[in-house]
C-alpha cells in the first residue's frame, strides 16, 4: 500500500527498474512574513497543546529576521538547480515540492502532481539522516495525505491507478552531501593554520539539531545493535570521521586537529533528556584546554535555515568570542553543484534499479535503506501511524 510495485515487496533495496514519472520535493515550512510565524508554529507543534504565548518565545527567532525563513527561497532555489540537473541530464521528470508546515503544502504538491496526470512519484526530503522527524514523519506524511484524499486507493471500477510514493535512500553519507562539508572543514582548517595556529589549537565542532535520547536510541532498524543515540548518532559520527580522516590524509599538518560531534536547538522541557553536549555548552570549555579557534560545522542541516542562523551564526558565535576564541561556520549543501548532482544520482538509482553493491557510499553504514525497516524512527509518544516508503509495522 501506498509503494510502487517494485518497493512493496519489502526487501530493503529496490533493485529493479521503476517507471517514475515525476519527483516530489519534500520539505519542513517556513514563514515568509510576521503574520506568518504563530500560524506556521502552531502547524508544527499541532497536536501538542502548546498555547500561543509560548510559542511567542520561539517566535522571536523568526521575529529577528522580520518574520522570513529562509528555508522556502533555499528550496525554491533547490528546485531550480534540480530542475536544469533533471532537464540536462534528459530525464522527464517534473518536480513537485511541498512543505510539511507552510505553503506551498505536501497535500497540494501531491494533488497537483496527480491532476498533471502523474502517478508514481519519488519523494527526496532535505533531510539525510535516520530520526523520527527527518525521516519516518515524512514518510507518514505521505500515507496520511494518500489516504486523506483517496489518490493512494484504486478509482471505483478500476479505472483510474492510485498514486503511490516512494522515497530515495537517506544520504547522509552519499559523496554529494557530503563533499560540501568536507571543502568547508578543509578551507577552514587550512585558513587558520596559515594563520600560525596549530593544530591541536583548532577544534571542529560538528553540529547537529538535538533530539529526545529516547527517539534517537529508536531511530534506525531495530535488528541492528545500534550504539548509544541509535542510528541517529551513528550516521553523524560515521560522517564526522569520515570528513576528519579525509582532511589529515589531503592536509596531513592538519592530523592533530580535535572534533567532536555537539548538539543545538532543544526544546523539550528540562525533565527530558536530550542529546547532549550543547554546542555552547561545548564552546565555553575548549579554551581550558588550549584551543584557540573553533571551526563550527552545521553537519545536520541541508541549508541555511533558521536553526543555522539564530543558533550558529548568532548564539555559537557569540559564545565563540565570550570565550576569546575565533570562530568560523562552514556552508551547508545548500544547491552545491556536488549536492544537486547526488540528489539526482539517487533519483537515477531508482530509475535503473542500480544494486546495493553499486551504489556509493562514504561509510561503512551505507548505503542506505530504499524500503525503510519495520519500526524504524517510530515515535513511541505518537504511537503507530502508517508510514509510505517502509514496510509494516
Amino acid at each position: 500500500m501506498f509503494a510502487s510495485a517494485a518497493a512493496s515487496s519489502g526487501a530493503p533495496f529496490v533493485e529493479t527498474p521503476v517507471a517514475y514519472d515525476a519527483i516530489l520535493l519534500a520539505s519542513f515550512g517556513g514563514p515568509e512574513g510576521q503574520d506568518d510565524v504563530i500560524p506556521f508554529l502552531r502547524n508544527v507543534t499541532r497536536g501538542r497543546g502548546i498555547p500561543d504565548e509560548r510559542l511567542e518565545e520561539v517566535a522571536h527567532h523568526y521575529r529577528h529576521f522580520e518574520g522570513v525563513s529562509p528555508i522556502n527561497a533555499q528550496n525554491r532555489e533547490l528546485k531550480a538547480a534540480l530542475e536544469d540537473e533533471v532537464a540536462r541530464r534528459g530525464l522527464d521528470l517534473p518536480i513537485y515540492w511541498g512543505n510539511r508546515n507552510w505553503a506551498p503544502l505536501l497535500e497540494d504538491a501531491v494533488r497537483q502532481a496527480y491532476d498533471d496526470g502523474h502517478r508514481t512519484l519519488l519523494a527526496v526530503a532535505t533531510s539525510a539522516y535516520s530520526s523520527y522527524s527527518s525521516d519516518r514523519q515524512y514518510r507518514e506524511d505521505f500515507a496520511r495525505i494518500l489516504t486523506d484524499t483517496g489518490l493512494g486507493a484504486p478509482s471505483e471500477g478500476g479505472g483510474d491507478a492510485p498514486v503511490t510514493i516512494d522515497k530515495v535512500r537517506l544520504f547522509f553519507d552519499h559523496p554529494g552531501f557530503v563533499e560540501p562539508f568536507y571543502e568547508g572543514v578543509r578551507d577552514a582548517v587550512a585558513a587558520y593554520l596559515a594563520d600560525g595556529l596549530s593544530a591541536p589549537e583548532i577544534r571542529v565542532l560538528f553540529s547537529t539539531h538535538s533530539i529526545p535520547t529516547a527517539d534517537a536510541d529508536r531511530s534506525g532498524p531495530r535488528d541492528v545493535e545500534w550504539p548509544e543515540g541509535g542510528a541517529y548518532v551513528a550516521q553523524h559520527r560515521a560522517v564526522a570521521e569520515h570528513i576528519m580522516s579525509r582532511l589529515a590524509e589531503e592536509l596531513p599538518q592538519a592530523g592533530a586537529s580535535g572534533w567532536k560531534l555537539v548538539y543545538q536547538s532543544r526544546s523539550g522541557p528540562a525533565s527530558q533528556p536530550w542529546l547532549e553536549p550543547d554546542i555552547n555548552d561545548e564552546i565555553a570549555e575548549l579554551p581550558a584546554q588550549g584551543v584557540r579557534a573553533v571551526v563550527i560545522v552545521p553537519l545536520g542541516f541541508v541549508s541555511d535555515h533558521m536553526e543555522v542562523l539564530w543558533d550558529l551564526d548568532n548564539e555559537a558565535m557569540a559564545s565563540a568570542a565570550e570565550a576569546g576564541m575565533s570562530s568560523v561556520r562552514t556552508r551547508t549543501p545548500g544547491s552545491h553543484p556536488a549536492f544537486v548532482a547526488g540528489l539526482i544520482d539517487l533519483v537515477e538509482e531508482r530509475l535503473r534499479g542500480t544494486p546495493a553493491a553499486e551504489r556509493p557510499a562514504l561509510t561503512p553504514l551505507g548505503p542506505w535503506f530504499d524500503v525503510s525497516r519495520p519500526g524504524d524512527s517510530e515515535n513511541a509518544r505518537l504511537g503507530f501511524r502508517p508510514a509510505a516508503a517502509g514496510i509494516l509495522p
